[in-house]
């Protein structure tokens, strides 16, 4: 564990209140005092004595270690400090935060106590959302010269991403459950949906609920993954010249995660164009399927992948993201996700019995 740098820590309190700050003492909760801040680590509360013009005091500098209740990833733990540092001083005879911040890697610290929005910084990529090449072929009927071959490659990138693993199931076992009941995902998708059966949708949950107890504990698929793959993030230039975008929910999960979330919309055109898997669509469903196989051999996905296809039909399905599709094209999503849920084995040709 990295240890603390006692200068910079006094060089941030300075600029905090404004003056020279000396620390006096450093006394780790429970043990004794100590001049050595070096061998301190994160996620240890450190009672800390300091002094300066005017002023003399002990202050508390507490870090969150990470662990496996929700708290895997630094943006889990910054948000949980962040909200304390929101709420504690709202709070009658509750103990006063002085602020928030961060280490850098190089030991250095930021205040981001003033924060009220974050934002990020990104590159700007020139080239065509891929979605576009999709609403193109919708209205042709027919694939131009690299449609197929673009299909190709993205199957080929999700073969490469994939292939790095790692070993640890508790990562997996929570992509799972995120996938369940995080907000972005099944139950807050269901939460925000109006004007549906809410049989319907209660019978949904409950069976994506079975699926977790299925497949939570596959730990060994754990794989590096985008999270959020599918047409409106990815942008092609020239030939198969493409940047993809805003991989969400981590950098570690399931793989069907992906292949779902672009195959699907494969069929979404299609059901929009024909009322099932047809025509083009149908051959870069098949293309993506065969490359992705051929290149992984995890004939294991179509065991896992049901809830995911669920997810992403559920978000196909949503009123409040697709409003101006069809009833019917509403309904066959509706079957293809009760479907899927009831197969223990996910069949890519089949999709259109699912369908019906």
């Amino acid at each position: 564990m990295k240890g603390l740098d006692i200068e910079k820590i006094e060089k941030y309190l300075s600029t905090l209140y404004g003056k020279a700050i000396k620390i006096t003492s450093i006394t780790q909760i429970g043990k004794e005092k100590t001049g050595e801040l070096k061998g301190f680590g994160y996620g240890k509360p450190l009672i800390i004595e300091l002094r300066g013009r005017g002023i003399r005091k002990k202050i508390v500098l507490e870090t969150m270690a990470a662990n496996t209740f929700g708290h895997d990833h630094f943006a889990d733990r910054a948000q949980i400090l962040l909200w304390e540092h929101a709420t504690f001083n709202k709070l009658p005879h509750h103990v006063r935060s002085i602020d928030v911040g961060a280490f850098t890697p190089q030991g250095d610290i930021i205040s981001v106590g003033d924060g009220e929005e974050f934002f990020i910084l990104t590159e700007f990529v020139e080239g065509v959302e891929y979605h576009r090449d999709l609403e193109r072929i919708f209205l042709d009927e027919r694939l131009g010269d690299n449609d197929k071959d673009r299909a190709k490659a993205l199957a080929e990138y999700l073969v490469t991403i994939h292939s790095l693993k790692q070993e640890a199931p508790h990562l997996y076992t929570r992509r799972i459950r995120d996938l369940i009941g995080h907000g972005e995902c099944i139950m807050g998708l269901i939460d925000n949906y109006r004007g549906v059966d809410p049989d319907l949708l209660r019978e949904i949950e409950l069976e994506c609920v079975k699926w977790r107890w299925k497949i939570r504990d596959k730990g060994h698929r754990l794989s590096q993954v985008h999270g959020d793959f599918h047409p409106w993030n990815v942008i092609f230039r020239e030939g198969l010249d493409y940047t993809v975008l805003d991989r969400a929910r981590g950098e570690w999960g399931e793989p069907g995660d992906d292949v779902s979330s672009m195959t699907i919309n494969y069929l979404f055109f299609s059901l929009q164009k024909y009322g099932e898997l047809k025509g083009p669509f149908e051959i870069l469903y098949k293309t993506f399927w065969n490359t992705y196989m051929a290149g992984t051999g995890d004939y294991e996905i179509l065991k896992v992948i049901q809830p995911f296809l669920a997810w992403r039909g559920l978000v196909l399905a949503n009123p409040l993201w697709y409003p101006t599709i069809s009833h019917e094209v509403r309904e066959k999503i509706f079957n293809l996700i009760r479907t899927v849920l009831s197969v223990e084995e996910f069949m890519p040709e089949g999709v259109n019995e699912y369908l019906r």
